[in-house]
């Protein structure tokens, strides 16, 4: 059975989870810091709150967020842009054989959970589970 990125039944490896942090704390650090200046992330507070790695480490997808609801899309765009760039200023921090390449997509965890809750509390659904509880075991 194949894995995909690096995620089988079990999950991650703890070499692929223990990389992963390494690069998104270097990453935050990088951005944190301003040693990353993009015009179009001026005035941004951008956070990382996981980086994935595939099983052969040589990708990393970063999760990213904007603090205080920006264009997600907007930062991941700019990111991706310069993932040559912050690909560079990370190799310099760390000592690895390989340099993962890195790729930003926003992270929806916190709207898809909020999603879900509001359609858990809605009245339609409340009813359907109120009548599974009456009606079976």
């Amino acid at each position: 059975m194949a894995k995909h990125h690096g995620q089988g039944a079990k999950g991650p490896s703890q070499r692929q989870l223990r990389v992963g942090e390494t690069v998104r704390k270097e990453l935050s650090d990088i951005l944190t810091r301003g040693e990353f200046a993009d015009p179009a992330l001026e005035g941004v507070i951008i956070t990382i709150p996981e980086v994935r790695m595939t099983p052969d480490l040589r990708m990393a997808t970063c999760l990213v967020m904007p603090l205080g609801g920006g264009d997600g899309e907007k930062v991941a765009a700019a990111l991706n842009k310069s993932a040559k760039y912050l690909r560079g200023q990370v190799s310099r921090r760390l000592t690895m054989k390989y340099m993962p390449d890195l790729r930003f997509i926003l992270d929806t965890r916190f709207d898809d959970d909020d999603r879900i809750g509001s359609l858990l509390h809605s009245p339609d659904v409340a009813r359907d589970l109120g009548e599974d509880e009456d009606g079976e075991d």
